[in-house]
Order: C-alpha cells, then structure tokens, then sequence
C-alpha cells in the first residue's frame, strides 16, 4: 500500500488548467495549486456532518471541519473525487452523487487550491474512516454556527473548510 503522500495529483494555475504532476507530499511541502473536493454532509434530519480530523493528517491535523472530501487525483474529476472521497471517510457505499454548488481559489496558510463545493443528503449509517476521522456528529446549523465563533463554545477550525462554509451561508 502507498502513502498519501506518494499519490499523484495535477497541478493547476490560476485558471485551473493543467500545468504538471507532482506527488502530494510534495505538492504540500512546495505549495503547489492543485485541486480539492469539498462535501457538506446533511443528515434526514438535515443537521451537518461535522468532525474532528486525525492527529496523522498532512495538512491541518486535530482540526475541526464542516465538510469530508479531498485531494482530486491525477486525471480525476471533481465529481469522481467528491463522491470518492465522501464514501470513504464516512465509512458508506452507495451515497448518491454529490450536487455540485461552486467553485473558489482558497489561498491561505500558505497554501493554495482550486476547491469545489458539492452537498449531498446520507441516510446512511456512518462509520467514519478511522485514518481520516478522529471524532465525529451531526450538528444543527444553529449548533454549528455556536462552534464556530471564538469564546468558551468555539472550536479551531479547518482554513479551507471555514472559508467554503463562510462562501455557503452568503450565498
């Protein structure tokens, strides 16, 4: 089995063209564009998927985040990566395609890439995956939105996660 770092991604430019191929341990070392899946999970109940990533992950570890997703892969599609993605760290097989809502360059902590921003309803029972998922729950938006300001009930949050939420809710 290969690591995560050695996986294969396309690098992009501004315009999120292709430019190269560069493995992501070195993408993520060099800052170098790629591109990124994001999925907001709702519940039947229509509360939002939100979890707390692993203390082993490249980028952002022990952070909270709002969305499951990813890096697309080399030749992958956005949509491929979303619903990819989606099932594996929730653990599910037959999630319905994810719905596409929009596209935003995130550059910050010096890093940067083209994110695409899907949603998608999981009446599945969730069983995270634990390489990814070190906790995780359903919260209301109004829960949500009580986590996400600083103070006594506020969690440190995902940059590239927050950013999408905040691009979401002021749609």
């Amino acid at each position: 089995m290969t690591s995560p770092s050695d996986e294969l991604l396309d690098i992009v430019d501004e315009n999120d063209e292709v430019v190269g191929q560069a493995p992501r341990g070195e993408a993520t070392v060099r800052g170098l564009r790629h591109r990124c899946a994001f999925v907001l999970v709702r519940d039947p109940e229509d509360r939002i998927f939100v979890h707390r990533r692993t203390a082993t992950k490249l980028v952002f570890p022990s952070l909270y985040d709002m969305f499951v997703g990813g890096v697309v892969g080399a030749g992958e599609s956005y949509d491929e990566a979303a619903l990819r993605e989606a099932e594996e760290e929730l653990g599910v097989s037959g999630l319905a395609r994810p719905e596409s809502l929009f596209k935003f360059l995130f550059e910050g902590s010096g890093r940067t890439w083209w994110s695409q921003v899907y949603e998608v309803r999981c009446a599945l029972p969730v069983r995270p995956q634990a390489e990814e998922v070190a906790w995780h729950t359903f919260l209301t938006e109004e829960e949500l939105a009580r986590r996400l300001g600083g103070g006594p009930q506020g969690w440190e949050w995902v940059p590239d996660g927050l950013a999408a939420y905040e691009r979401l809710v002021n749609r």
